[in-house]
């Protein structure tokens, strides 16, 4: 039987549907709204696990190049692997669902949102979010839910809910916000330097969407929700708990506030195996083993909690506010073309920024339109970084961290027109305790200024925390608001909150909440302890450089001009035929627009200027008065026809070779030899005379 469900937004209807399509998943709801849609499915394992201490959750978001009327790029015309769009989206739908699945469920999940329909006005991720809640919502799957999202854009002073995407173009601050009806729990967006009020503002405004897209799957689970799987929950408890949890506090309590994430990382695993070797026999059962283990991590919890909400100090012995020690160097490296090395405690980013031509931009083909980027950012977490052994991979995680680094520093990178290099930051992470994706925005600032790119201005990022603690009815009676926290505290803590900008505002920011919403007054203390916090971090990096060095010697050398839009085909020449030779002669590329721009890169700065100056042969018209370096083409009886421009050739008559008589013209000239001429006049029939003698007296 279909069921649907609707809500009036704006003037199309935004529709709930199930029953019709995706009848053997454990859920499936068809979303539209407008001309886009999506079909969510959701399935679980037909086997439960007992015992299991994390959700096996898998969102699969894909975009189908037929929901916006398109064959997909290349030689290959089927979708494949996920687009870093793709792996966005699928984070973006799996942070605030994965903590309100029961752990006891003990099956495998996967959430499979698929954009079937997509008109190019309406984004298809905030559909993606409420479709996936939807179908789990509806589904026979134990679940902590309903979620909804929804994207805020602060607009000439106004919020605009859910803004199209030209909307988005035009945005002072645009946010994804997702969460529950009882308050959000994800927040991720960027701005044009927003002030911390406006960033407060438009998660205010996001918080009405989202109730009401929590009560509009309510209703449809009413209508057709199925009955909840049993949950596989592990009917066994610690034996000796107490007796073990009085041995292990104290010695855990020495070793969990050592100095070092590795001198603690040993003591603690030291603790554990003398605790465990006493308990060996009972710890042979592998239940017994896992609630040990858990135990051991509760006790972890309760220490560092207690230690920061009582006395304000944390593992490392900083106080709340206090930012680990900084130190910044540049051009660290011998020949790339700007590099920075970024180490914040335990935490370092090695920066590297490479300029390359309008041809290395990233060309992006997908529904939303085919678009280049001038500005990439890349970001590596290679295992080493934590003292471990693994693959070296790209996956979901780097995708993320390394797009939050760059939307952070993306605003105040310079245009094309302002800077024609293409502008790539690849960001290895060295070592890592706390935020590298924020040490990446430090790090990538830095690099892109030693490479000579005129940043607008100086952007840095800090993560923060929160502790809670109940205090009678009041579920955030005592906290303590964490600056630059550890990985430790991130696992930990209730918020982990990334914030960047510049000494005038955001740029980019990022949050996750554990628990049940954040109240304003939190978010305000939080924001306003990141500025600061942000304004130290910049005062350190302006130490290290405050302004763009001269561009590397190693990086291609760019001009640029502009030429009439009449004379593009003239440039370009029957089937390239004139680029591709001042291509050749010169060993340049030139790259022309549609707006008569022309660039020109060489490998040197001379080769660069000539190009320029030939392409200026060819498509400015010759001016009267002007002395011209020709060249002799063709020499005859009563003169020589000289090329004083590509495919421009002018008569110097053998009376303007010289003052005193000439009586052949090759006693003066030859074939193939260069020399200065003035041009005389353009006649009627457009023909150039010119003077050898008048030229040469000018130059004198």
């Amino acid at each position: 039987m279909v069921e649907r469900v609707t809500y009036k937004l704006g003037d199309d209807e935004l529709i709930l549907e199930t029953g019709k399509i995706g009848k053997q998943a454990n859920g499936c709801v068809y979303a539209q709204y407008a001309g886009t849609a999506i079909i969510a499915t959701v399935c679980a394992s037909s086997d439960a696990t007992e015992g299991m201490d994390f959700v096996p959750v898998t969102v699969d978001y894909n975009e189908k190049f037929y929901a916006a009327g398109k064959i997909p790029g290349g030689f290959v015309k089927r979708e494949g692997r996920p687009k870093d769009k793709e792996i966005l989206v699928s984070r973006l739908i799996d942070r605030p669902m994965r903590p309100l699945f029961e752990v006891s469920f003990g099956r495998e999940i996967q959430i499979v949102p698929t954009c079937v329909s997509t008109d190019g006005v309406h984004t298809p991720d905030i559909l993606a979010v409420i479709a996936s809640s939807a179908a789990v919502t509806i589904s026979d799957i134990p679940f902590h839910g309903p979620v909804a999202a929804c994207r805020v854009a602060y607009i000439n002073g106004e919020y605009v809910i859910n803004p199209t995407f030209q909307q988005i173009e035009k945005a002072e601050l645009e946010i994804v916000v997702a969460g529950t009806a009882e308050g959000f729990t994800m927040v991720e967006g960027g701005a044009h330097e927003a002030s911390e009020e406006v960033m407060l503002g438009a998660l205010a405004k996001a918080q009405g969407f989202i109730t009401e897209m929590c009560h509009l799957q309510e209703e449809l689970q009413k209508k057709c929700g199925k009955e909840k799987l049993p949950l596989a929950p592990l009917n066994v408890v610690l034996e000796n708990a107490e007796q073990i949890e009085a041995e292990a506090t104290p010695l855990l309590k020495e070793a969990c506030f050592r100095d070092g994430k590795m001198n603690r990382g040993k003591a603690i695993k030291a603790v554990k195996k003398q605790v465990s070797e006493k308990y060996a026999a009972q710890l042979e059962d592998e239940h017994q083993k896992k609630l040990f283990d858990a135990l051991f991590d509760d006790i972890q919890y309760k220490l560092l909690r207690k230690s920061i909400i009582e006395d304000g100090v944390r593992i490392d012995g900083r106080k709340c506010d206090e930012i680990r020690p900084i130190t910044c160097e540049t051009n660290i490296l011998p020949r790339p073309h700007g590099s920075a090395l970024f180490t914040r405690g335990e935490t370092q980013s090695l920066a590297v920024t490479t300029l390359g031509t309008a041809l290395d931009e990233q060309v992006y083909d997908d529904i939303d339109g085919d678009r280049s980027e001038h500005f990439i950012l890349h970001y590596n977490f290679p295992p080493y970084s934590v003292g471990e052994v693994g693959r070296l991979a790209t996956g979901r995680r780097e995708i993320g961290h390394g797009n939050l680094a760059r939307r952070s520093l993306a605003p105040m990178v310079p245009s094309r027109e302002e800077f024609p290099y293409t502008i790539r930051v690849v960001s290895e992470i060295m070592e890592s305790n706390g935020s590298s994706s924020q040490a990446s925005t430090c790090g990538g600032c830095l690099s892109m200024l030693a490479a000579g790119v005129p940043m607008k201005k100086m952007v840095a990022g800090i993560a923060m925390g929160l502790i809670t603690e109940p205090e009678g009815d009041n579920p955030y009676g005592r906290y303590k608001i964490l600056s630059d926290i550890l990985g430790e505290e991130d696992h930990l803590g209730d918020m982990d909150f990334k914030v960047a900008g510049t000494k005038d505002g955001i740029t980019g920011f990022q949050m996750d909440i554990k628990i049940a919403g954040v109240t304003t007054e939190i978010m305000k203390k939080a924001l306003e302890q990141a500025r600061q916090g942000r304004l130290h971090i910049l005062s350190i990096m302006e130490k290290c450089i405050d302004k763009p060095a001269p561009i590397s010697q190693y990086a291609p050398k760019i001009l640029s001009m502009k030429i009439p839009v009449d004379k593009i085909g003239a440039l370009i020449g029957p089937g390239g035929k004139n680029i591709k030779a001042l291509c050749a002669d010169y060993g340049v590329t030139i790259n022309t627009d549609d707006d008569g721009t022309v660039t020109i890169y060489g490998k040197t700065g001379e080769a660069a200027e000539k190009a320029k100056k030939a392409v200026k042969g060819i498509t400015e018209d010759p001016e009267v008065g002007t002395i011209y370096n020709g060249t002799v083409k063709r020499i005859m009886d009563f003169g020589a026809f000289v090329e004083i421009l590509p495919g421009k050739e002018g008569l110097c008559h053998i009376s303007k070779l010289s003052r005193s008589r000439v009586s052949k013209v090759t006693d003066v000239l030859k074939e193939g030899q260069q020399i200065p001429v003035k041009l005389l006049e353009v006649d009627k029939m457009g023909r150039l005379n010119l003077s050898y003698i008048d030229a040469i007296e000018e130059q004198k």
